[in-house]
C-alpha cells in the first residue's frame, strides 16, 4: 500500500478536498492519505503554509521504514494513478523529486486570502514539493523534530541535508506547475503554486477548468447523503 502525506491548510479546505477526490478517483490500487495539519504543527515553526517543514519529518513519522510520497496536495489536482510513482522508485536515492530550474512570474500568491504573501524565489524552489522519499535512506536518520525546529529553512527547503547524489530525479509531469508552464496534457500532477483556482485571483489559471471539476464532483457526490 502506498502512503501518500499531503499538506492540508484549513484556509483553503477546497484544496484538500479537490486534491484528495482525485488521488482516490485514479488509483489503481489501495492508497493511505496522511493529511499534515495546523493543529498538528504546533511545535514546529511555520512557512507559507502549515506543512512548509513537517514534510521533512516523514521518514521519522514513519520509524526510518519503507518508502512514502509526499505532495502539497493542497493546490495541486492528480490527473494519473499515484500508484505508478512505485514503479520509479529507486533504492540508491534518499528522495527523488522534480529538478525545477525556473523564476516565478508570480511576485505574490494567494491574492486576495489571508494567505497572501511575497512568492519568493529561491535556488531549488518547488523541488520538495513533490517528493518519493526513501525513509530507510541513511540520509534522513539524522532529521528529527529537533533538527527541524534549528535547521536554516532554506537548507531544507533546498534539501542540503542531502548529499546531492542521492537526490534522484522525477518526470517532470509529475510536479506540472501549470500557473507557471502553462496548460499540459500529459502533465500526471497539476500544481497551482500561485493559488488554487478556488481563489478569484486566480480562477483563470491554465486547466482551472479540471480543478473545478474535481470540487464539483466531490461535492455532488455527497449532495445526496441526508442526515
Amino acid at each position: 500500500m502506498l502512503h501518500i502525506f499531503h499538506g492540508h491548510d484549513e484556509r483553503v479546505e477546497a484544496g484538500t478536498t479537490a486534491f484528495v477526490r482525485s488521488v482516490i478517483a485514479h488509483a489503481s490500487e489501495p492508497v493511505m492519505l496522511t493529511p499534515i495539519t495546523r493543529k498538528a504543527c504546533t511545535d514546529h515553526k511555520e512557512g507559507t503554509n502549515a506543512f512548509t517543514y513537517r514534510r521533512f519529518l516523514v521518514p521519522w513519522m514513519l520509524h526510518w521504514e519503507g518508502w512514502a510520497v509526499f505532495m502539497d496536495g493542497a493546490d495541486m489536482l492528480l490527473r494519473d494513478d499515484v500508484c505508478q510513482l512505485a514503479k520509479l522508485f529507486n533504492p540508491y536515492k534518499a528522495v527523488q523529486v522534480v529538478k525545477h530550474n525556473y523564476t516565478s512570474r508570480y511576485p505574490r500568491k494567494y491574492i486576495g486570502t489571508t494567505m497572501e504573501a511575497d512568492n519568493v524565489g529561491y535556488e531549488r524552489k518547488n523541488w520538495a514539493s513533490v517528493m518519493a522519499i526513501n525513509c530507510s535512506h541513511f540520509a534522513w536518520r539524522t532529521i528529527t523534530p529537533e533538527f527541524v525546529r534549528k535547521a536554516d529553512p532554506m537548507d531544507l527547503l533546498q534539501l542540503r541535508f542531502i548529499p546531492d547524489d542521492r537526490i534522484g530525479e522525477l518526470p517532470v509531469e509529475w510536479n506540472w506547475l501549470v500557473d507557471e508552464f502553462g496548460a499540459n496534457q500529459d502533465a500526471k500532477v497539476l500544481h497551482f503554486t500561485a493559488g488554487i483556482p478556488g481563489i478569484p485571483a486566480h480562477s483563470d489559471a491554465p486547466m482551472a477548468q479540471e480543478w473545478t471539476d474535481s470540487l464539483l464532483a466531490a461535492s455532488v457526490c455527497t449532495a445526496g447523503f441526508k442526515a
